[in-house]
């Protein structure tokens, strides 16, 4: 899978595991890829370990799924079976008027999911939206605190953050992929945007 973009590396592991394949090595090309495979291997039951040599990364799966180990993750088979609600956001702020005033609305509606009674299972970061979990607005890193301490599942696009050069500054959540983040979508029971 080396030169695969996000999500091809854990699409095409899925479908050799899925085939019966009981010992799986992938190579890819970066450090995102490898967690994203590790997390489908932990979804199953599995074991992985990850392996680099010569700028390229090994990722081995092995052993036997746990008996009903794909039957509670989502359809992924990535991570939990949300259920619930997910909130996507795709962007740096509200709507389509003026930016500052947008950046401050999903600032309050960030603050307000936290300190709601109804917790969403994922909030869910695309595109200029991974601006939020990688910057410096206290607020916005407190309220994504709360909503992981609440057991809410925080993923972002790890795809995004490379193309914004903020792979390394992400400080709240799990760097994810396409696969998983369209996986929490299809596994709720509604999905609200923002």
């Amino acid at each position: 899978a080396i030169g695969k973009a996000c999500p091809m590396p854990v699409v095409m592991a899925k479908r050799e595991l899925d085939g019966g394949c009981g010992d799986l090595t992938v190579a890819v090309d970066n450090e995102t890829a490898v967690e994203n495979l590790k997390r489908l291997a932990a979804g199953r039951g599995l074991q992985a370990a990850a392996e680099a040599r010569d700028g390229v990364f090994h990722v081995r799966i092995t052993g036997t799924a746990a008996a009903g180990a794909g039957e509670a993750l989502s359809p992924c088979a990535c991570g939990p079976q949300t259920g619930g609600y997910a909130v996507f956001i795709g962007k740096d702020r509200v709507g389509e008027g003026e930016g500052e005033l947008g950046y401050n609305l999903l600032k309050m509606a960030l603050y307000t999911l936290a300190q709601g009674d109804s917790v969403p299972a994922a909030v869910l970061f695309m595109n200029s939206g991974v601006k939020l979990p990688a910057g410096d607005e206290e607020q916005v890193l407190d309220s994504l605190r709360t909503l992981l301490d609440r057991g809410a599942e925080v993923l972002v696009c790890g795809t995004c953050l490379n193309f914004y050069g903020l792979t390394e500054r992400l400080k709240v959540g799990t760097v994810s992929n396409m696969y998983d983040i369209l996986g929490r979508m299809q596994a709720a029971q509604k999905v609200i945007t923002l």
